[in-house]
């Protein structure tokens, strides 16, 4: 078994949908990607997809496989583009969208370096919590937050993944006191992330499995990030952010971890882009630069 050929045919069936459309877009057949799939299961000793006359969908054990196959094509594929073109160095402009808590708060920790870096590189960024269309809006990549991405045609590289955790102020919990149990909760002012008119509930996860869920936002529900941050760090009561967002905070002491044995569920962290063969070098050394700095705030976080 070509190891790679069949590392190379399951991402075209995942990203492609079916047998048949990976097929035509690899120029190969149908029964060439089924055998390669089926070597590798073999090899493997797991079933990687689960096939029915409907759909293809990926296995749990396949998932983790897909993301850890996509990474390692995709550091093959960069360094056989460094090494033709000579290791030249990305130029060009780079459009990309990112939701706007990373704009505000986490841009600081990784595009200095980045524009530092590729002084050839300039950037055009979009700060938009909407989930935009890459290829028809333009962009060359978008950086997006989220417990599940649904299906397209883009390459998804997840680059972190973090609980959302509860955060106040010092000065809010001077006044306030701070929360020793989850019961607490509905006797402070809990800040929301809302973008519609209805209410909030913070469905929590805290030890040994316990579960919680606490209505939020009556005093102030915000629908830009950025306002419900400036909220919290001015005292005005306790919010959810992902735990990378608010790291270097809670390290300053800016703010207050509450509650630290529960939290609002995993977030990830992806880079979107279309497929790894036709990325430019710009684009390239964006997802690079983001996959390094993400495994290394996630790793000090741990």
């Amino acid at each position: 078994m070509d190891h790679f050929a069949a590392l190379r045919a399951l991402r075209a069936i995942v990203e492609a949908g079916s047998f048949s459309a990976a097929a035509e877009r690899q120029g190969t057949t149908h029964s060439s990607l089924s055998r390669q799939l089926r070597q590798l299961e073999e090899h493997l000793q797991v079933r990687l997809l689960d096939r029915t006359t409907r759909r293809l969908s990926l296995t749990e054990a396949g998932r983790d496989y897909y993301r850890d196959a996509v990474a390692l094509l995709e550091r093959l594929e960069l360094a056989d583009d460094r090494a033709r073109a000579g290791q030249a160095a990305p130029s060009g402009r780079l459009r990309i969208s990112v939701p706007q808590v990373v704009a505000s708060q986490e841009l600081p920790q990784w595009l200095p370096g980045f524009l530092a870096r590729y002084p050839q590189v300039s950037l055009d960024l979009s700060a938009n919590d909407q989930l935009v269309d890459v290829v028809g809006g333009g962009f060359d990549m978008a950086l997006r937050i989220a417990a599940s991405l649904p299906d397209s045609q883009l390459v998804a590289r997840e680059l972190a993944c973090c609980p959302r955790i509860l955060v106040a102020a010092p000065a809010y919990l001077a006044r306030h006191g701070l929360p020793r149990q989850v019961a607490d909760l509905p006797a402070h002012t809990l800040l929301a992330f809302q973008p519609g008119a209805a209410t909030t509930a913070w469905h929590l996860q805290g030890p040994r499995g316990a579960q919680a869920s606490v209505e939020a936002g009556q005093r102030l529900r915000v629908d830009a990030t950025p306002a419900l941050y400036a909220a919290v760090r001015a005292g005005m009561g306790i919010s959810l952010f992902t735990a990378l967002t608010v790291q270097d905070d809670l390290r300053a002491g800016r703010l207050v971890h509450v509650l630290p044995g529960w939290h609002a569920g995993q977030r990830r962290y992806f880079a979107l882009y279309p497929h790894a063969r036709s990325l430019a070098p710009k684009v390239r050394a964006l997802v690079e630069h983001l996959a390094a700095h993400y495994a290394g705030q996630a790793g000090a976080a741990a």
